[in-house]
Parts: structure tokens; C-alpha cells; sequence
């Protein structure tokens, strides 16, 4: 997806995502992968006190409702299933950084909370560029799910991810672990200035997105879907790169502009195997009585 303006409507956001989703099934596709918090601004540059009624607007407080279910009305319609990033606010006031894979039929498959938030809990005083997900949302609390999708799909074992989760290997290993064979990954990443001046520059970050996807993928033995909200986003530069990664590691299909944009692969499951019954056979190779300090620690400890 292109850039969602902090003034943008939701039913001009809501209308530019069906779009995108009657022209990924005019190709074929079954499975529609979109970005994380695709229905808003990825508000987190923004300070905003945590009651304020823009930042409440940002939330769902349930998945589907009236202002999304033209969405899910039109992809069952269509027979399409769909992964989308949002920010959730349970009925007991916990806000999470979400995502759900619906099926085809508009039933939500299952939800996932992002883990692995960046930024900070407070406002950097002279930084141009908040990142401010600590602040706004609360670590996720359902772990590392994987599910088995649709006989229609080919009955894969489905996972997800959200955006800064992509970049630590310990979650894909986690689904790795159930035998996932596709994981999808909505992604804003941001912070660095259009104009050439604060943060890494775009094509940087775009090479770090694309190389952890191709890793984690070929590491894991699954397909990888990551996909960006891109452009320039209230004056803020999001990365594209959305890609789709075979089990080997090789980018399949990847997007070329910052706008709206549809990429397709065909998923062949059985380019897993050779993984996963191979140089990554777990049940073979792994010896996780030395893998201690992966949950045992959480900053690095060097020797005296």
C-alpha cells in the first residue's frame, strides 16, 4: 500500500484496500497479504496522549466492525482470505499492535499481538521522528501462533508476524517449530527523512527488510509474504520492498513502486520439503540443550 495520510478518511483508506483486493483476485489469488495498522497513519510518530480522541479513532475494539466490514463483505464475495495489521483495544483497555488472517469464507483463521516492539515508551526531546510504539501499545501476549489454513490453500501451516518482528530469528524458529510453511509480515517501517537528512537511507533499510525475509525464510524452510505500507507518509518516508520468498530463499515476486501495488507468486508447497526434510530436519540437527541463553537472557552478556 502507498502512504495513509493522518487526514485521510477511513472509507477512502477502506476503498483504496478493496481495490487492491478485486485486483489481486482478478489474478488468481486466494491469499491477499496487507500491511501492518493498514486501516490508519502509522500514528506512533505522533505524541499523543494516550485518551485523546484521534488516538482512540486509531483503534479497533473489535475485529470485524461496521467501519472495516466492507472488507470482509468483499473478499468473501470474491472467495479471497486476507491477512491485515491494526491496532486492537480489548474490551478491558489493552491495546495491542495486531493482525488476523481471515479464510475465505470471512471467519478470522486466528490473531496474533506484535512482540517485538521498537522505539521508546516516551518522547525523545529534539529527535524529528517519534517512533513511539512502547508508549502506545503493550507487548503481545499469545505468542508465536501457526494454524493450518484451507483445504483451498492446500492446507498449509500459516504464521504470522508484524513488522519489527520480521528482523529476530527467534519467532520464525518458534513457527519454524510448528512446521509452518508460510508467514506472513505487514510491515511499516519508518523514520528516515525524505529529504536525505536523519536516519539510514531508504535503500538501506529496504535491503535489511528484503535480507531478513530471505534468512528467516530459508532458515525455516517456508514461504515469506512481507509487505510494506510505503512513500511519503505526513512528511515521514516509509520503505517499500514488499516481497514474496520462496523456501529457498529467493525473492519470487517484489514490488517496484511507494504506491498502491499488487504482486503475485504462486505458492507450490512442496518446495518445502527439501528444507525442511533435509538441512533443516530439526528433529535430526537442532541440540536446543545449548540454546539456553536464547530464552535465558535478554541483553548480550560478553566474557570477562
Amino acid at each position: 500500500m502507498g502512504p495513509n495520510q493522518r487526514g485521510d478518511s477511513r472509507a477512502a483508506i477502506l476503498g483504496r484496500m478493496v481495490a487492491l483486493l478485486e485486483r489481486a483476485a482478478a489474478q488468481g489469488a486466494k491469499l491477499v497479504v496487507f500491511p501492518e495498522l493498514a486501516f490508519t497513519t502509522f500514528f506512533p510518530r505522533w505524541p499523543m496522549d494516550r485518551d485523546a480522541p484521534e488516538l482512540l479513532g486509531c483503534f479497533e475494539t473489535a475485529m470485524p466492525n461496521p467501519a472495516v466490514q466492507p472488507l470482509f463483505d468483499r473478499a468473501r464475495a470474491l472467495g479471497v482470505g486476507f491477512y491485515v495489521g491494526y491496532a486492537e483495544l480489548t474490551p478491558d483497555g489493552q491495546r495491542f499492535n495486531s493482525a488476523v488472517t481471515v479464510a475465505p469464507d470471512g471467519t478470522i483463521l486466528f490473531k496474533y499481538r506484535k512482540i517485538h516492539l521498537p522505539g521508546s515508551d516516551r518522547v525523545k526531546d529534539g529527535q524529528r521522528y517519534q517512533q513511539l510504539e512502547k508508549m502506545y501499545f503493550e507487548y503481545g501476549d499469545m505468542g508465536f501462533p501457526a494454524v493450518r489454513g484451507p483445504a483451498g490453500w492446500g492446507a498449509p501451516v500459516l504464521g504470522m508476524l508484524i513488522c519489527n518482528d520480521r528482523r529476530w530469528p527467534e519467532g520464525w524458529r518458534v513457527l519454524g517449530l510448528q512446521g509452518v510453511e508460510l508467514v506472513m509480515v505487514g510491515y511499516n517501517s519508518a523514520a528516515y527523512d525524505p529529504n536525505g537528512g536523519e536516519g539510514e537511507s531508504a535503500e538501506r533499510r529496504t535491503f535489511h527488510s528484503t535480507l531478513a525475509a530471505q534468512a528467516n525464510a530459508y532458515m525455516n524452510a517456508t514461504w515469506a509474504v512481507a509487505v510494506a505500507k510505503a512513500g511519503v507518509e505526513d512528511g515521514a518516508g516509509l520503505i517499500g520492498g514488499s516481497c514474496i520468498v520462496d523456501p529457498n530463499g529467493i525473492v519470487v515476486a517484489q514490488a517496484t513502486t511507494l504506491g498502491d501495488e499488487v504482486i503475485l507468486a504462486d505458492v507450490d508447497l512442496d518446495a518445502c520439503r527439501q528444507g525442511k526434510e533435509k538441512m533443516f530436519d530439526f528433529a535430526a540437527h537442532r541440540r536446543p540443550q545449548w540454546y539456553g541463553p536464547i530464552t535465558g537472557q535478554v541483553g548480550a552478556t560478553p566474557p570477562g
